[in-house]
């Protein structure tokens, strides 16, 4: 893979390269209609394939949150396009790396000396690149180690980057008017923090102390004095990625104590820490030689507050989403209802929400629950195509929800994906013993 020798960190030089990219798609669209005119069975696969490839590969040199949105997205996978999700699922851990000498100079501005002043080794090839850093390998008094480095500009072009994204986004989701705002904050808020790193080896080392008794779990140790706000200098864990491990795994019996040993992870994380994890995908999660999971990263932990927690939890329970007074009563709690709803909107959004949060909860209603079954994923797909074509719902305001909605859907949404890869059974109710 070639290596990247410059980032384009200030504004002009960033959206420039968006603006590139926006006219490689026009070109696209074009060639799509000329074809179309042509002949009307074309279909929309090939201009989805093009304009996947060409909005990647626009994200990829820019790196930062730009990428991290494209990462994001990949995890929606009944949301977008197959073209999109296979070419944006990239971003979770196969990125152009930074060349050795953008890594040594990117390395003394943020720890004051050399990698090789501070390591016994260190390798300048990464051997893992993802959206805001990427891994190398070094030793150090004999310990073999991980030493992330944040790609430079990052942290100071996150507020530019967003607001080239803002403008799509309000009309993918139809947001109006200053309500909308909360949704940006809050993902602005995450990504500063994401950005963070003296805040992530103290986020990894809490969590990491408080679930290390759940069964086949393990975790790295960090090491804070080789650390600092834009590098992480943590335990080296050898095992398969997630998504990895998933593909080639013949055995049932061990596809469910990893599957097991995640669910057990995340529930005791929402219902015990009242935060969470929140960016569950394959690439920050390994599988040991020994059979045993491994959580390697931490950037992106959500404080899931009272008030959101409560109601939230109540309607996952079967006997009070299908109590249609209480039911309602929860949906103004989670900001889903508007006190100034007319009668048509309060009935659309009640229904809408229902049949999202029955299905979405399904799992929370049985002892035990097979994440391969292809009904549960084809009802997600099919539900969410109903109201991606609903022209009605595209003439309402979508300011649906509590901004705490953004962090804890993706993380439900990311693990559910993760268990149905795993093929994996869960015995829902088991986490209450390390509680």
């Amino acid at each position: 893979m070639k290596t990247i020798d410059k980032i384009p960190t200030g504004k002009i030089g960033r959206t420039s390269k968006m603006v590139q990219t926006g006219v490689k798609i026009s070109g696209n669209y074009l060639k799509y209609y000329g074809k179309r005119a042509l002949n009307p069975e074309v279909t929309r696969d090939e201009l989805d394939e093009s304009n996947a490839s060409d909005i990647y590969d626009g994200l990829k040199s820019l790196k930062g949150s730009a990428l991290k949105v494209a990462q994001m997205l990949s995890m929606e996978k009944s949301l977008l396009p197959n073209a999109y999700v296979e070419k944006f699922s990239l971003a979770q851990f196969s990125v152009p790396p930074l060349s050795a000498p953008l890594v040594r100079k990117t390395f003394k501005k943020y720890q004051g000396a050399y990698p090789e002043e501070l390591f016994d080794t260190f390798a300048t090839q990464s051997v893992n690149a993802a959206s805001i850093g990427q891994v190398h390998q070094a030793t150090k008094d004999g310990r073999k180690l991980a030493v992330k480095i944040q790609y430079p500009g990052v942290a100071d072009s996150i507020s530019s980057d967003l607001a080239m994204v803002k403008p799509i986004a309000t009309r993918m989701f139809n947001l109006q008017g200053k309500d909308s705002e909360k949704y940006f904050r809050e993902v602005e808020g995450k990504l500063m923090e994401e950005t963070d790193y003296i805040l992530e080896v103290k986020q990894s080392k809490a969590i990491s102390e408080a679930c290390a008794h759940i069964p086949n779990l393990e975790f790295p140790q960090y090491y804070e004095k080789l650390s600092s706000e834009r590098i992480i200098t943590m335990d080296w864990m050898e095992g398969k990625h997630l998504s990895e491990f998933a593909k080639e795994n013949k055995d049932q019996k061990k596809a469910n104590e990893i599957g097991q040993a995640l669910w057990d992870f995340y529930m005791f994380q929402m219902h015990e820490l009242k935060e969470v994890h929140a960016d569950p995908h394959p690439g920050n999660f390994l599988v040991s030689a020994q059979g045993r999971l491994i959580a390697i990263d931490f950037g992106c932990i959500k404080k899931v507050p009272e008030e959101f927690y409560v109601p939230y939890f109540q309607l996952a329970k079967a006997e009070n989403i299908n109590n249609p007074e209480f039911f309602r009563s929860k949906l103004y709690e989670l900001e889903i209802l508007r006190e100034d709803d007319s009668s048509h909107e309060i009935e659309y959004f009640s229904e809408l929400f229902f049949n999202m949060l029955n299905l979405f909860t399904s799992p929370f209603h049985q002892e035990i629950f097979d994440f391969s079954d292809e009904g549960f994923w084809n009802s997600i797909t099919e539900l969410s195509e109903k109201y991606s074509k609903d022209t009605e719902l595209r003439k309402m305001n979508g300011n649906r929800g509590s901004k705490h909605f953004l962090y804890i859907n993706r993380t439900f949404f990311g693990l559910y994906n993760l268990l149905h890869d795993l093929k994996a059974e869960i015995k829902i109710n088991r986490f209450h013993e390390y509680l």
